[in-house]
């Protein structure tokens, strides 16, 4: 392997074909225009003519001529080019190579004729620079992506393609330079954010005297328990975590997927590892953790709340309210019927009187129609009971977090994603 983040087949495929080409392949590369025609109009002979045609194709294709053979070509590609030039037997272009220098010249006669240009040629690496290092800055992407996206503007741009180990290590050397810009932008953020915080990072992956884990590692364990005392473990969490004060680092030169790229890794590496790393690396990754862990405190705090208020409040107490409701329905019923011959007598008076009602009357209405007073209240009465839904009364998962709930923002003002909809105490 020239460069280790390239496999062995993929630096065979750079080089050569690595297997058969599709159809729509075959007609983006090696469909022959005006320029490949008149190329071949005058050359002499099927094999030669059919040749030319197949290094118009390998070059559009891989980038680069086949210098060695260049009839290494897949044999689907053979067929689809002959077609193009109404030669019948295919098999004919094995005699394009028996004298080697003809390839060479019509390779030549290509390069003039489509304006391609060798990679060393003046003007060719700055540009390529350029896109590559704006693509690596953006792009959160790996090293064998951006490989390849280098390959394809080489091709775009009409230069023929430098050995595998030449880009290879013009890539590595891009991400290199990318990734050391980003870490020491977001070292100088942090530093410019509070001069204690770099100390306060580094103090993260230090393991307390008595425990077992370092404090980032702690941190980033989730709740596991769905229950008051875990709620008030998840809202002392994010105290904790905003009270390093990440937040308050101006990072926004650093695009942001670079950024969860780099907390991605701190979230999952290993606190020696984490903290083996040189500066200012280890700040950058520590900031960039940090940061994430303070979106993931509050949005774990914010789930468990809604766990709890769901299976341990609300569903609880709507099914306890269900089943005493159950339980009252015939004396909810009666005295629904109650209300509902007191509400029509009351309207029917209403409609047929043309003056004021007598109050006197409409009571006497009411008692033929739907007993007495007190039986009339005691309708009301029932109802009344069974209308609020009685979530108050079961509280108690809740109540152990309250004082934490009502505390508020952090003093650093520092509240991310959805940390805005965490109960604030007044004033």
């Amino acid at each position: 392997m020239p460069v280790e983040f390239l496999s062995d087949d993929q630096a065979a495929a750079y080089e050569r074909f690595a297997g058969d080409v599709t159809q729509s392949e075959l007609e983006g590369f090696f469909l022959l225009d005006g320029t490949a025609l008149d190329l071949i109009a005058n050359k002499r002979g099927d094999h030669n003519r059919l040749g030319v045609g197949l290094q118009i194709g390998t070059v559009r294709y891989l980038g680069h001529f086949l210098t060695e053979d260049p009839l290494d070509v897949p044999w689907s590609a053979v067929e689809y080019a002959a077609g193009q030039l109404d030669i019948a037997d295919p098999s004919v272009v094995k005699r394009y190579t028996e004298r080697q220098q003809t390839a060479y010249e019509h390779a030549w006669e290509i390069r003039a004729a489509y304006g391609y240009r060798d990679f060393a040629e003046p003007g060719v690496r700055e540009p390529l620079l350029e896109f590559m290092e704006a693509r690596a800055w953006i792009h959160a992407e790996g090293a064998v992506a951006l490989f390849e996206q280098a390959k394809a503007w080489l091709r775009r741009e009409r230069v023929l393609l430098p050995g595998v180990s030449v880009l290879a290590r013009l890539v590595a050397t891009v991400r290199e330079e990318a990734d050391q810009r980003m870490y020491q932008t977001l070292a100088e953020a942090t530093a410019g954010a509070d001069a204690e915080l770099p100390l306060r990072l580094r103090d993260l992956l230090e393991v307390p005297e008595g425990k077992r884990f370092s404090q980032l590692e702690r941190l980033r364990k989730s709740p596991r328990r769905d229950s008051g005392v875990a709620m008030t473990q998840a809202l002392g969490r994010v105290d904790e975590v905003l009270s390093i004060g990440a937040g308050t680092a101006q990072v926004q030169a650093v695009p942001a997927n670079r950024i969860a790229a780099l907390a991605r890794y701190g979230m999952a590496g290993k606190a020696p590892l984490l903290k083996g790393l040189a500066e200012p690396r280890k700040t950058a990754t520590l900031l960039a953790t940090a940061r994430r862990l303070e979106a993931a405190a509050v949005d774990d705090a914010l789930d468990l709340f809604d766990s709890l208020m769901a299976t341990r409040l609300i569903s609880p107490a709507r099914r306890a309210t269900d089943k005493a409701r159950l339980a009252a329905m015939p004396r909810l019923e009666k005295a629904s019927a109650t209300l509902v011959a007191v509400t029509r007598t009351v309207l029917e008076l209403l409609d047929a009187a043309s003056g004021p009602v007598d109050l006197g009357q409409v009571w006497a209405a009411v008692e033929r129609a739907a007993g007495p007073r007190a039986q009339v209240a005691g309708a009301v009465a029932t109802v009344r009971e069974w209308y609020p839904t009685r979530i108050r009364g079961r509280w108690t998962t809740g109540r152990p977090s309250r004082p934490a709930m009502a505390w508020p923002a952090h003093s650093s003002g520092c509240w991310p994603r959805r940390c805005r909809y965490m109960p604030r105490r007044p004033g």
